[in-house]
């Protein structure tokens, strides 16, 4: 049995009317581009830490409403496995952003339609993005109350 890095992931997907909020972000000396995102923390459960990733990497702290799905991908390119849990939110109009990662990788945030994320091809972090945002724009939910933490 093959041992790979493992990483569990949290993605916020925040809807403003016809627009997304995406992170711009410096990944390995390239600029990418991804939903609010990052890795769960020791201790934290699923929630808290999409809430947290969210507050360091745009400045909002908004409730997040209900999750869309969780993804399994191997990268391609180190064999890295990632379970990624996405989470949906919707505001009325796009709100002012402030990132406050304390890693300082993030350059900005962008509030697009999906086409200009689509439009961003290979400069998307991970082939998850796109496919969460169609699974939620058919309506792909299931309640927070689905994620249990045992003490």
């Amino acid at each position: 049995m093959s041992h790979h890095p493992f990483a569990v992931t949290l993605a916020i997907i925040v809807r403003a009317g016809d627009r997304f909020l995406m992170v711009e972000e410096w990944q390995q000396g390239q600029i990418r581009f991804n939903q609010p995102a990052g890795h769960l923390e020791p201790g934290e459960s699923l929630l808290a830490g999409a809430q947290r990733e969210l507050l360091e990497e745009t400045g909002l702290a908004i409730p997040l409403e209900q999750a869309v799905a969780i993804y399994q991908f191997e990268a391609p390119d180190n064999g890295t496995h990632f379970v990624r849990f996405t989470f949906c939110a919707e505001v009325p109009a796009p709100l002012a952003t402030r990132p406050q990662d304390p890693d300082d990788d993030i350059i900005r945030c962008h509030w697009l339609t999906l086409e200009e994320i689509e439009a961003l091809g290979s400069q998307l972090r991970s082939p998850m993005i796109l496919a969460s945002f169609r699974d939620y724009l058919a309506g792909q939910r299931f309640p927070l109350s689905a994620l249990k933490q045992q003490s």
